[in-house]
């Protein structure tokens, strides 16, 4: 006989099952190849968690020792509020560096969260920078260029840049997806879960073939998961049918304190780390890095 505390209650699961991953998380060896690996965190469907994955993936592995820059191209700037960055209109900005040609070394600023979580913020200017970039010499590799002269001079080495696109497919998103190598897509556990997906895909294919060939879709990153429907898990297997090697393992649940933390200028990873949002950014964040480490292997047998 148990009381209602006992272990085989709901609650107690839960609380176990933290518990584990917590120890687990503690254990996990996580190493970094020195080389600079650019993220660009993109759905053309809204509201799937685009700017919360890439601000608590950003956090988690700036956590673990990784030199993480998110930069922040949705004139919304919700990616910049949520690691403590000032964005007020009279801010340096991502803007300045399309636009004004500013050096990216002078808009970046170092989130209160860690000295290893750099943001490159947006701010309002941002949202008339697509009709003011149609008429700039090389428009679609503005950011590459800005980029890698950043990375080529820092004087520690970036391990991840992680970029935070607006839901359009505008010039912004072009000069994320021409500066990256990796499309990091999130996708949600919810009915409409893969419309829109075909033309994400879609326009990855056409930035490959005429500006940018080493793109390609890296991870895929299962969020708003509701254990209880069997909604969640039939778009879970969904997925994983179509994008075996893509989707990370982890899933990130619904969770109160991931949608609690951007109001205090936090991400879950700092506001809660105890959470179960929090855990689960974690471990999606080691098994990142701990499948760029593989990658780094096998690459060079």
């Amino acid at each position: 006989m148990t009381d209602g505390f006992g272990d085989d209650t709901p609650l107690a699961r839960e609380l176990a099952d933290l518990s584990a991953r917590r120890r687990r998380l503690e254990q996990s060896e996580v190493s970094f190849s020195g080389r600079t690996r650019i993220m660009t965190v993109s759905n053309q469907k809204g509201g799937v968690g685009k700017t919360t994955t890439t601000v608590n993936i950003a956090a988690a592995i700036a956590a673990v020792g990784g030199r993480v820059l998110v930069i922040d191209l949705d004139p919304q700037g919700n990616a910049s509020t949520a690691l403590g960055i000032p964005h007020s209109a009279d801010t340096a900005s991502i803007y300045d560096v399309l636009i004004d040609d500013f050096p990216l070394a002078d808009v970046v600023q170092v989130s209160p969260e860690s000295p290893n979580l750099l943001c490159a913020p947006s701010t309002i200017h941002l949202a008339g920078a697509e009709i003011e970039l149609v008429s700039q010499v090389a428009r679609e590799h503005r950011l590459r260029t800005a980029l890698t002269t950043f990375v080529e001079s820092s004087e520690q080495p970036i391990d991840f840049v992680i970029i935070d696109c607006p839901p359009s497919l505008g010039l912004l998103t072009i000069n994320a997806f021409t500066a990256a190598t990796e499309v990091f897509i999130p996708i949600q556990c919810e009915y409409y879960a893969l419309e829109g997906l075909s033309q994400l895909l879609g326009s990855v294919q056409m930035i490959q073939k005429h500006l940018n060939p080493v793109l390609h879709v890296s991870t895929i990153l299962l969020t708003m998961y509701d254990g209880r429907t069997r909604l969640a898990q039939q778009v879970a297997d969904e997925v994983r049918s179509h994008f075996t090697d893509q989707v990370l393992d982890t899933v990130i649940p619904r969770s109160v304190r991931v949608s609690e933390a951007p109001s205090f200028g936090q991400t879950v990873v700092a506001y809660d780390p105890q959470s179960a949002g929090a855990i689960a950014y974690r471990e999606a964040a080691v098994e990142i890095v701990q499948r760029s480490a593989s990658e780094t292997k096998e690459g060079t047998r």
